[in-house]
């Protein structure tokens, strides 16, 4: 297991860092292998200069089999008992298996002396994910919060629009993560146990919230309304949540599986100008289809049909404004950081406190969805 770097204490700020250029990769654990493991981590993990996959939990035989046939030098454990039994031979845990699992899990990586990444949400309460952060803090390790749609493409040229104050002061901003599915897919995301963790309001709110309170700072105010739309669903399926930020930007997010006509992804609009961008990012879909961010050139890129539109005054369906480059997606950046928090103590990508913040505005979400009331945080 890698040492601490002598007086690193904060486990935002890479605790569990080493110094030796020369050491071999660090040795990472992968818990799961569903949706999360196998199309999002374990690719991810292997493209990372300083990471090296050397072990995937799963007890479901299929599954053990397709890990040997992606990672031929793989070693499968059937449970996280397995895996933490052996925690000298490993430098990282990454928890990718279902919701309910996370905090329980992380709390055991975290005792054995393991640094750890958790897929999102790290947690059902912020509670529990301050309190993960205060063990980690404690035991001196890195929990990083695995949020990728920080890295999306179209948040990426966002955040550089913002920064170059292009929009001016911004007013609002809609964003949108909408899919057409009127059948439900069953499966513990879908699962009406509140235990599970379950409904879009956690799944996929969880990135919307991110992304707007990286962008405009803490919310202080709460609205949203969470329903159940499709015959034989039992949890939240079309979702809206409206935050008042302390900056005075107005966040409208949608999280939806009900969405027969989809909206931009984006609609970001400011005193000199706005900003509309449709479709999603490509780096999921090329993920699931087998293919891998090693360098090609390429990955994240999208065609110039799909770029968005900066202006003001006119619709940008009608060609209004001009088009605004799509930077490229970049989802290896994650776990590039998290290697660099470990070797060289470089900052945490994403912490256990931004995570509770973002937890924080899903519970109020929630009960203000359930007593139709806006909540103050």
């Amino acid at each position: 297991m890698t040492g601490r770097t002598t007086g690193e204490t904060d486990s935002d700020t890479g605790a569990g860092a080493r110094t030796d250029p020369a050491a071999p990769p660090l040795r990472v654990g992968l818990i799961g292998y569903g949706l999360a493991g196998s199309v999002f981590h374990a690719p991810l993990i292997a493209v990372t200069e300083g990471l090296a996959l050397d072990t995937v939990v799963t007890s479901n035989p299929e599954r053990q089999e397709q890990a040997r046939a992606e990672f031929p030098d793989v070693r499968l454990a059937a449970t996280p008992e397995d895996l933490l039994a052996r925690a000298g031979e490993l430098d990282l845990v990454v928890i990718a298996s279902p919701n309910k699992t996370h905090v329980p899990l992380a709390t055991a990586a975290l005792k054995a002396g393991l640094p750890v990444v958790v897929d999102k949400p790290v947690a059902g309460t912020a509670a529990e994910a301050r309190e993960l952060a205060a063990l980690a803090e404690e035991r001196g390790l890195l929990l990083s919060v695995f949020q990728n749609r920080r890295w999306d493409n179209d948040f990426l040229t966002l955040r550089k629009l913002l920064d170059e104050g292009g929009l001016g002061d911004v007013w609002r901003f809609e964003s949108r993560f909408e899919r057409w599915r009127p059948l439900p897919k069953g499966g513990w995301r879908e699962s009406g146990d509140p235990t599970e963790i379950g409904g879009l309001l956690y799944d996929l709110g969880s990135h919307v919230v991110d992304q707007a309170l990286v962008l405009f700072g803490p919310a202080v105010s709460v609205y949203a309304e969470a329903d159940v739309r499709r015959p034989g669903a039992e949890t939240d399926d079309d979702t809206f949540i409206a935050l008042t930020h302390a900056s005075g930007v107005r966040s409208h997010l949608y999280a939806s599986a009900t969405t027969s006509q989809l909206g931009p992804r984006f609609r970001v609009l400011g005193s000199k100008a706005g900003y509309v961008k449709y479709g999603l990012d490509p780096q999921e879909a090329a993920l699931r289809e087998g293919e891998r961010p090693d360098g090609t050139p390429g990955w994240g890129t999208e065609p110039e049909e799909l770029w968005g539109r900066v202006g003001a005054g006119e619709s940008p369906l009608t060609g209004g404004g001009r088009p605004e480059r799509t930077l490229p997606g970049d989802y290896p950046a994650y776990y590039a950081a998290v290697a660099r928090a470990l070797i060289d103590g470089g900052p945490n990508p994403v912490t256990a406190a931004e995570a509770a913040a973002a937890l924080d505005v899903l519970e109020a979400a929630r009960r203000s969805a359930r007593d139709k009331v806006a909540v103050t945080l």
